[in-house]
C-alpha cells in the first residue's frame, strides 16, 4: 500500500457490518486509511481488535479483517462513532464527535443490539457528554442497548496489553450470555 493510496483514502466512508438484533455491536472511534482502503474495519497490522476477539472468547478463531463478514454469524457487528476515515483519531473535533454520537444512538435504536460496546474511552465521553466514563458496564442505555467502554485495541494504546483487553472484552462477553444474550 502506498502513500498514495492511503492518502486518497482520507474521508471514506467503510460500511459497516450489521444486522438487526445482534448480541454485540462494537464501536469504533472512525475508521483508519488502512481501513479506507482495505474496506475491512481494524485493519491496520498493529491493532489488536481481532486477536483481542478471539481471545476474549468472541470468536471460536481469530479472524482476518478481511474475514469481518463473519461476524454476523456470531451476533456481532461494527461500526464507528465517526464515519469518515482519519490517519489519527486527534483530526476529528468534537463536534464530530457529538454528531456521531447521535448518529449512533439512531442506529442503535433501529438495530436493536443488546449491547453496545465502545471501544475508546475518550471517544464516548466525547460522543457522549459523560466525562466521568470510564472502562466497563455503563448506567446509561442508548437506543434500548446497554453500554460497555471497552479499551481502545489500536497499537498506539500502550496502556493496555492484549491480554488484559481480552480480559475486559471477557467480561462484556459474560455479561451479554448472562443476559441471555447468547
Amino acid at each position: 500500500m502506498t502513500p498514495e493510496e492511503l492518502q486518497a483514502a482520507r474521508d471514506r466512508v467503510v460500511p459497516d457490518v450489521v444486522a438487526g438484533g445482534l448480541r454485540v455491536l462494537f464501536c469504533g472511534i472512525n475508521p483508519s486509511l488502512m481501513t479506507a482502503v482495505t474496506g475491512h474495519h481494524f485493519a491496520h497490522p498493529g491493532n489488536r481488535f481481532w486477536p483481542v476477539l478471539h481471545r476474549s472468547g468472541f470468536t471460536p478463531e481469530q479472524l482476518k479483517p478481511s474475514q469481518q463478514g463473519r461476524l454476523p454469524g456470531f451476533g456481532l457487528g461494527i461500526t464507528n462513532v465517526v464515519a469518515r476515515a482519519t490517519a489519527r483519531a486527534d483530526e476529528l473535533s468534537a463536534e464530530e464527535y457529538r454528531e456521531g454520537g447521535r448518529l449512533l444512538a439512531a442506529k442503535v435504536e433501529r438495530l436493536r443490539p443488546a449491547w453496545l460496546a465502545v471501544v475508546g474511552v475518550t471517544a464516548y465521553r466525547t460522543a457522549f457528554g459523560e466525562r466521568g466514563a470510564r472502562i466497563g458496564s455503563q448506567e446509561r442505555v442508548i437506543g434500548g442497548a446497554r453500554v460497555w467502554v471497552l479499551p481502545n485495541p489500536s497499537g498506539l494504546n500502550a496502556h493496555w496489553t492484549v491480554d488484559s483487553m481480552a480480559e475486559e472484552y471477557a467480561c462484556l462477553r459474560s455479561a451479554a450470555q448472562e443476559a441471555g444474550c447468547d
